[in-house]
């Protein structure tokens, strides 16, 4: 009854000022009991949807005024330098995230929400898969409604869902570039899969690598980053995106494509486009506005959608409430555009710092990408590279931890854009490196 009765004020089929009928006569007319319509009038009452008025009745209310949005300043916070500069995974700049989520919690907070003590549902998550439609616009996925976003605890659970719906041979394996994202090997290794990589040119994977796969063992899933290829920085053209999905398609190949380095994309179809009813797509706003929401996404390929759904009900039962409706409103917030190109801008200027430094070194990098992939010069490893880096207070993340276990890494390191650190303090530590690299060590070890 409380439902019907917000639903009815909400539609305006309740006008304000109207006045509801007394409790006997509403609980004779539906059939319930007064107490029945005595608690629904009190609780909308609390709510602020209805006032009693004593000796008149009960009246709709005139609405709240809602928690107004409150402007937030759009550019860099102050940061510190602290003791050890991490440059192992990439952490944005706050220019504005903190403050909006501040004030989405403070809106939240005001606002009657009579799912609090429910469980997440799909009802309670269209708002946030509505948001994030709007989030992913520009991006060449194909024809989907909103309802076919699967919302997960952060890319990585996203992409651990798709593979317990395809890994379905007696011996799983998961293809992926020779040097990749640690997270797909993770992945194969919770579900039992091995991990066969594939050679790489500057464009990414090879189609005649994927189709020798193929051909060796079976269709099973490929996994891809060709917006952005962690950590080398690539990036995959048209071209080459339409061979692998010829291939994949010759032997009903499954493409997962990780997209969680998303800020402002190339405009190229994704795989989900160009393979319809093989490609499956993750992203999350981890790596392009804030991981502390853990908030992640995908979408199947047509037609597989309620398989998706389904295992992440099996999976987690829905994401929080409070979670999906903060990211429903910060999604929406009318700051969200500047907040995001000024990420943009701010990532930038840290990259930029980097190439000035260590442009003279085999150094890959792209604009908006906030780390940088240095193949190191003659004279040194990428093990005591890091060593020695370390020593000087930067942590950086070898080769090594994106290759395969039986694969061969190259001598090379991935710098990370650390946004919350000074620009002086990761130009000092870009300068550390830069002496490093000039001076390899005299004896190399075996």
């Amino acid at each position: 009854m409380t439902d019907a009765i917000r639903q009815a004020i909400v539609s305006e089929q309740l006008q304000v000022g109207e006045r509801l009928p007394p409790v006997r006569e509403l609980g004779w007319q539906l059939k319930v009991t007064p107490g029945t319509v005595a608690r629904a009038y009190t609780k909308l009452t609390d709510e602020g949807l209805l006032k009693a008025a004593v000796g008149r009745g009960t009246f709709v209310a005139e609405p709240k005024a809602m928690p107004q949005h409150r402007p937030i300043e759009i550019g860099a916070r102050p940061t510190k330098v602290p003791d050890r500069i991490e440059l192992l995974s990439p952490l944005l700049p706050d220019v504005g995230q903190e403050a909006l989520i501040r004030n989405c919690y403070a809106r939240m907070a005001q606002m009657p929400n009579d799912n609090l003590i429910r469980y997440p549902s799909q009802a309670t998550e269209a708002g946030a898969r509505i948001a994030i439609a709007d989030w992913l616009q520009g991006v060449q996925l194909g024809r989907f409604d909103p309802e076919d976003i699967v919302l997960a605890h952060g890319g990585q659970n996203a992409i651990m869902m798709i593979l317990q719906i395809v890994l379905k041979d007696p011996n799983p394996m998961i293809f992926a570039e020779d040097l990749s994202y640690a997270g797909f090997r993770h992945a194969a290794r919770l579900l039992r899969a091995g991990v066969v990589g594939l050679k790489c040119d500057s464009e990414g994977v090879m189609p005649e690598e994927l189709e020798a796969a193929c051909q060796k063992y079976g269709p099973q899933i490929f996994c891809t980053s060709p917006e952005v290829h962690n950590p080398t920085t690539g990036h995959t053209g048209l071209t080459r995106r339409r061979e692998l999905a010829e291939v994949a398609r010759k032997y009903g190949c499954a493409v997962l494509e990780d997209d969680c380095y998303h800020m402002q994309g190339s405009g190229l179809p994704t795989y989900r486009q160009l393979l319809p009813d093989l490609g499956w797509y993750v992203s999350s706003l981890s790596k392009s506005l804030t991981p502390s929401l853990r908030v992640g996404f995908a979408l199947a390929p047509q037609g597989k959608a309620q398989t998706l759904r389904r295992t992440a009900q099996f999976n987690h039962f829905g994401l929080a409430i409070t979670i999906t409706d903060l990211t429903e409103m910060v999604l929406q917030s009318p700051d969200l555009p500047q907040i995001r190109a000024a990420i943009v801008e701010r990532v930038n200027s840290y990259v930029r710092i980097a190439v000035n430094v260590l442009g003279r070194y085999d150094l890959k990098w792209r604009d908006d990408v906030p780390f940088l992939w240095l193949k190191l010069p003659r004279g040194w490893r990428a093990s005591n590279f890091c060593r020695a880096a370390e020593k000087q207070g930067i942590r950086l993340r070898s080769a090594d931890d994106f290759a395969l276990l039986d694969g061969r890494a190259p001598h090379a390191v991935r710098i990370t854009v650390n946004g919350q650190i000074p620009l002086e303090a990761f130009e000092r530590a870009m300068y550390a490196l830069e002496r490093l690299l000039s001076n390899p060590p005299d004896l190399i070890e075996v």
